[in-house]
């Protein structure tokens, strides 16, 4: 990151630890609490499927499980170490859950809202075992200031992957997978 704004970290959890999230969310999902994504903020919000077709369900702190809780306190040490090494100043982190259906899509973003300035650096973790070159499901992240129109790296959404990147810096998409996909997406955040 220190370099050019983006990093990946294959193999940032054990197995076990990413298949306890997977089971985790797959659970959730089943018992409905999950909800169909949206674009923009607030009053703003819409669900809008020609931009993106995920569900998403937020994480809760104040109610996440043993193994959240174990992830966020990993987020923490790296959040920590990232405000060391960079003085961003990030003081938490917010995020949720993702899945991704088969053919579903996030168009090309930003991460950060129009008009905010509080998310930071985004962490994206993915829980897909057993995937493979031509899965799809990909990140696509252009790593240049000319945007979707620059060059881009695609990165597999493999079991235990962490991408981060800086939220404002980096256009990029997910495309779509010819099977259910799974992460947990979110940023660290600085006040507002």
């Amino acid at each position: 990151m220190a370099t050019v704004g983006w990093a990946v970290l294959p193999m940032s959890l054990s197995g076990a630890e990413g298949l306890d999230l997977k089971k985790e969310c797959k659970a959730s999902y089943l018992d409905g609490a999950f909800h169909q994504a949206g674009v923009g903020r607030g009053e703003s919000l819409q669900v809008r499927e020609d931009i993106r077709r995920d569900e998403v369900m937020w994480i809760q702190p104040c109610k996440a499980s043993a193994h959240q809780m174990r992830y966020l306190a990993n987020l923490e040490t790296l959040r920590l170490a990232l405000n060391e090494r960079f003085f961003l100043g990030l003081f938490d982190f917010e995020g949720h859950f993702a899945i991704y259906q088969q053919g579903a899509y996030y168009k090309a973003h930003l991460d950060r809202h129009t008009g905010t300035s509080d998310r930071i650096v985004t962490i994206i973790l993915y829980l897909n075992e057993g995937w493979q070159t031509g899965d799809g499901g990909e990140l696509k992240l252009w790593t240049s200031a000319a945007g979707p129109n620059g060059c881009y790296e695609l990165i597999e959404p493999r079991m235990g992957t962490m991408v981060c990147f800086m939220a404002e810096d980096f256009w990029h998409e997910v495309l779509p997978a010819t099977k259910q996909r799974t992460s947990i997406t979110g940023w660290f955040r600085q006040r507002s």
